[in-house]
Parts: C-alpha cells; sequence; structure tokens
C-alpha cells in the first residue's frame, strides 16, 4: 500500500519560500509520475505541479515560474520549492502519483499572510 508523508509547510510572508518534501513508501517510487497539489479552505483540490519518471515537468498557471518540482528517486522523495508566495498559494498541500489515484497523506499547511 502506498503512503505519502508531506512535511515543511508553515507560515511564511507574502515574497517568501517554502520547500516541501513528500516521503513515499509502500511502492515502487521510481516508476510513477507524480504530483503536488492542494487544497485551499472551501475549493477542490487542484493539481500544481506534475513530474514525469523522466523528469519532465508541468505546472499550473497560477504558480508557473515560482514553484520548481523535483524528485530524488534514491530516497522515494518528492520536493516542491515556493519562492514569491503569495496569500492565495494559502493551502493544504499533498502530494500523490499524477492521477491522485492513491490514498491522500495528511498533507501539509502552507499559509501565506503578514
Amino acid at each position: 500500500q502506498v503512503q505519502f508523508v508531506e512535511s515543511g509547510g508553515g507560515l511564511v510572508q507574502p515574497g517568501g519560500s517554502l520547500r516541501l518534501s513528500c516521503v513515499v513508501s509502500g511502492s515502487i517510487f521510481s516508476i510513477y509520475n507524480m504530483g503536488w497539489y492542494r487544497q485551499a479552505p472551501g475549493k477542490q483540490r487542484e493539481l500544481v505541479a506534475r513530474i514525469t519518471v523522466g523528469r519532465s515537468t508541468d505546472y499550473a498557471d497560477s504558480v508557473k515560474g515560482r514553484f520548481t518540482i523535483s524528485r530524488d528517486n534514491a530516497k522515494k522523495t518528492l520536493y516542491l520549492q515556493m519562492n514569491s508566495l503569495k496569500p492565495e498559494d494559502t493551502a493544504v498541500y499533498y502530494c500523490n502519483d499524477e492521477l491522485g489515484s492513491r490514498g491522500w497523506g495528511q498533507g501539509t499547511q502552507v499559509t501565506v499572510s503578514s
């Protein structure tokens, strides 16, 4: 059974940076295309960044140029570097495969506020 453990969230001022991590267990991480998702209060969960097995990346327009997704297959870990954070980035962030087809972890809260 695949499990995701997200970490690295916190409270940051607008313009600040955070680096999220997601450790994946119970699967052969290196064969999956992976994604970072977020869910803001009252909104649906959305895919914000995706990385393929071959390390090609895609981003939602709202985060393009500010967020960078990466992966370390040896550590079975997915990362999301978030720069120039905005209040509208406030959400709980989750990782999953690119289809969101696995069970969800607890997520990590990111709050952008002055």
